[in-house]
């Protein structure tokens, strides 16, 4: 947010007149539908002349109370983009709490990750998601290893916006494995960013449940956000950038080895996988089961382990994952006995 002032004129050193400019959330989320937020601001400010054109909002009074106004407005512009709505109760909390800090931000429920548009709360639900959540507050990197619809990727890429809003971090790097990267993507219509589309699906819907759909598109244009595929990531210094791996089980040892190499100063990184679905050629070992060998007890980096119970899709995903894993159990232990009898 932008403020500009122009200097007093004679007489009138008392007198101020500020604009100021709405940057970071839609006007419309601040004035409210027909401006009944707007009308309530100004009705807590009689003594101030609040004229609002599009982004712009033009504030003239009081030379203490125009930079009392600006001061609230600002806070006003901090809850907005951090929970994607206000109201007017919120508006007089801000409005009327003594601390320049103390804000009504810092009393929501902190099991909140982040809010989404219309105010939608996005939270960690299970034990292990939240015990992912409290690990990356603790780690800068941190491997989230379970099967499909334990939330994972809803839960990283929360994370990742919530550190942006809150300035944490100055861009979202969200990245995938290609598996079919060959000819088969080729044979796929359409320019590279078109072909590739379709393998970053999940991370682009989980990223529009969590960002007004303008805000959405202009992070993406002006590289804010970028989704991109886990090849482009070679030869990167990832600085002041919260970065996400999904599906990394379907990176090979020199891929995986390759993007973890790429963190940068204040940088977060969370690597997703699900060792139960790996989609790498039959002699194409994965790169994340190396990676819980290698690494697993360097300092700073945390592996949290998801499984069925954590699925909050339909109650039938849960009984799927069990079923196949307790197959795979099954043929893993037919294979050991099957190997003893050979060895007799």
């Amino acid at each position: 947010m932008n403020f500009s002032s122009k200097s007093p004129s004679e007489g009138q050193n008392n007198m101020s007149e500020q604009i100021i400019q709405i940057e970071q959330v839609s006007p419309l989320d601040v004035y409210g539908a027909n401006d009944v937020h707007l009308e309530h601001i100004k009705r807590l400010f009689p003594k101030l002349k609040i004229i609002a054109r599009g982004n712009f909002i033009k504030v003239s009074g009081d030379k203490e109370e125009v930079s009392f106004f600006a001061q609230r407005f600002e806070l006003i512009m901090v809850h907005c983009e951090r929970f994607g709505k206000i109201t007017d109760t919120i508006i007089d909390q801000i409005m009327s709490t003594d601390s320049d800090r103390e804000t009504p931000i810092s009393r929501a429920e902190q099991d909140v990750l982040v809010y989404g548009p219309g105010g939608h709360s996005v939270r960690a639900i299970t034990a292990n998601q939240k015990a992912m959540v409290s690990s990356v507050a603790k780690n800068d990197m941190v491997f989230a290893i379970g099967p499909a619809g334990t939330g994972k990727t809803y839960t990283a890429v929360a994370l990742a916006v919530r550190a942006l809003k809150n300035r944490e971090v100055k861009r979202i790097i969200l990245t995938r494995p290609a598996v079919e990267a060959g000819e088969n993507l080729g044979f796929l219509p359409g320019d590279m960013k078109e072909k590739l589309d379709p393998y970053m699906q999940p991370l682009y819907d989980a990223l529009r449940d969590m960002l007004p759909t303008q805000k959405l598109l202009s992070y993406l244009e002006d590289g804010t956000i970028e989704v991109a595929p886990l090849a482009f990531m070679r030869g990167r210094t990832l600085d002041n950038a919260f970065a996400i791996l999904d599906e990394a089980q379907n990176a090979t040892r020199s891929q995986l080895k390759m993007f973890l190499t790429r963190m940068g100063k204040s940088a977060k990184f969370i690597i997703n996988g699900d060792i139960t679905q790996v989609d790498l050629p039959p002699k194409q070992p994965s790169g994340l089961f190396q990676a819980i060998e290698v690494l697993d007890q360097v300092e700073g980096i945390d592996f949290i382990y998801l499984d069925e119970k954590d699925v909050v899709r339909h109650k039938l995903v849960t009984k799927i994952i069990h079923a196949y894993r307790k197959n795979f159990e099954k043929s893993n232990q037919q294979l050991t006995q099957d190997t003893q009898i050979q060895s007799i």
